[in-house]
């Protein structure tokens, strides 16, 4: 028996991957950008739209407590991410959800100025930080710093430390804790978005004390192309939390129409718009699998996937020019693993042209993400042969893969 049939058999997480709809001849490690399609997600659909939409029609809003779901299933996420009951809910998108924490950060800190963030973050949070400051116009400042420099950074000048806890490039890992608890010895807001981190990794919101955190869904946790986002406050704050976006579902009474707004108890006051029912409900079923699961067997599989990989990639790559672009240790690198490659984007669409889907990110780096729940160890030996045969055969040196297509 060879090495990964071993780590197979051992894997307790191996019967998961029966539970997901994957394509024939098709290696998937793109779940960092977006997850495989769970298998309960279609039939769960088809109920929602045929019988809860057709039928109720209005009255699902109450007869199938589709008005209750942005909690219901916020508190779904909320056990993966180690919040407590009532602290998150599922509404929105990212971006938006960014506001809503930002501008009630900024508010809990009014005297100050300065947003501090790194250049590894994620552009769109950076745009909607200076859509905000802008908006606000108020004399806040976005403060870049390397992410090396980040806890050198924070000092009492701060309103808000905002950050991405796993790099989207590099994989690299921030310390939650640690740099949370350096933001509040200087009296900052710590804020932290978890899209490359929620569903991959153990997360423990409480006992990291992070005033603020966001996330998408539709990555590791697999809730389908553009599902809702979420946002965690704090328990402590929710009491005095005053979104920037007082919306209409984020009122107090929503149905009495007040013309004054008031926000609602709990998390239920960072909510905006109408909830989008379908969104919700293919989260919701695809949240299923995660029931029975350890995120303890999660991570240690995502480390160990990743650590296969770099080993197989640097043996059998090594002439090709490829470096590594992420943490070599595993404990400082979320469940991706990228390098830096000449003629990346090219390089990247040869690689799914032979069934290995992966993703390219400027300038040069090819990103592989590893979803413990269905990506095996022979899928990362594969995935490196494959890769070794499209740089040793100069199958991305064609006109067709370097033409660059609007979503890289």
């Amino acid at each position: 028996m060879s090495d990964v049939a071993q780590l197979d058999g051992s894997d307790p997480l191996a019967a998961k991957r029966d539970e997901f709809t994957l394509p024939e001849a098709v290696i998937y490690l793109d779940g960092n950008s977006l997850g495989c399609l769970p298998r309960n997600v279609a039939a769960r659909m088809a109920e929602v739209v045929s019988a809860e939409w057709g039928q109720s029609l209005i009255r699902g809003w109450n007869d199938h407590s589709w008005i209750d779901m942005p909690t219901r299933v916020g508190d779904r996420i909320g056990k993966l991410i180690g919040a407590a009951s009532g602290s998150v809910v599922a509404a929105d998108s990212t971006s938006v959800n960014l506001i809503k924490a930002l501008s009630a950060g900024l508010e809990m800190r009014p005297s100050r100025k300065v947003i501090l963030s790194d250049t590894g973050n994620f552009p769109a949070d950076l745009y909607m930080a200076q859509g905000l400051i802008r908006g606000l116009d108020q004399g806040h400042e976005l403060r870049l710093v390397e992410p090396k420099d980040v806890e050198a950074a924070i000092d009492d000048s701060v309103a808000v430390m905002m950050l991405t806890e796993v790099d989207y490039r590099s994989g690299r890992i921030h310390d939650m804790k640690s740099l949370t608890a350096k933001a509040h010895d200087v009296g900052a807001i710590a804020q932290w978005d978890l899209c490359h981190s929620a569903g991959a990794m153990e997360i423990d919101l409480t006992t990291a004390k992070a005033d603020f955190a966001i996330g998408c869904s539709y990555k590791y946790l697999n809730g389908g192309p553009g599902a809702p986002a979420f946002i965690y406050v704090r328990p402590d704050h929710l009491s005095h939390v005053e979104p920037f976006l007082s919306g209409w579902m984020g009122h107090e009474a929503p149905f009495k129409f007040d013309l004054d707004y008031r926000p609602a108890p709990g998390t239920t006051r960072m909510t905006v718009g109408t909830p989008p029912i379908l969104g919700l409900s293919a989260l919701d079923a695809a949240l299923d699998v995660w029931d029975d699961v350890s995120m303890r067997d999660v991570r240690a599989k995502s480390m160990a996937l990743g650590d296969l990989f770099i080993a197989e990639v640097e043996a059998r790559c090594a002439p090709y020019g490829l470096t590594l672009a992420s943490p070599r240790d595993a404990k400082a690198r979320g469940s991706q693993v990228s390098f830096h490659c000449p003629e990346g984007y090219a390089m990247m669409q040869a690689l799914i042209s032979q069934g290995v889907i992966g993703d390219f990110r400027e300038p040069d780096v090819i990103r592989f993400g590893f979803t413990p729940l269905y990506v095996s160890y022979a899928d990362v030996e594969k995935a490196a042969a494959t890769l070794e045969r499209v740089l040793k055969e100069k199958l991305w040196d064609t006109p067709s893969f370097k033409t660059r297509s609007k979503v890289t």
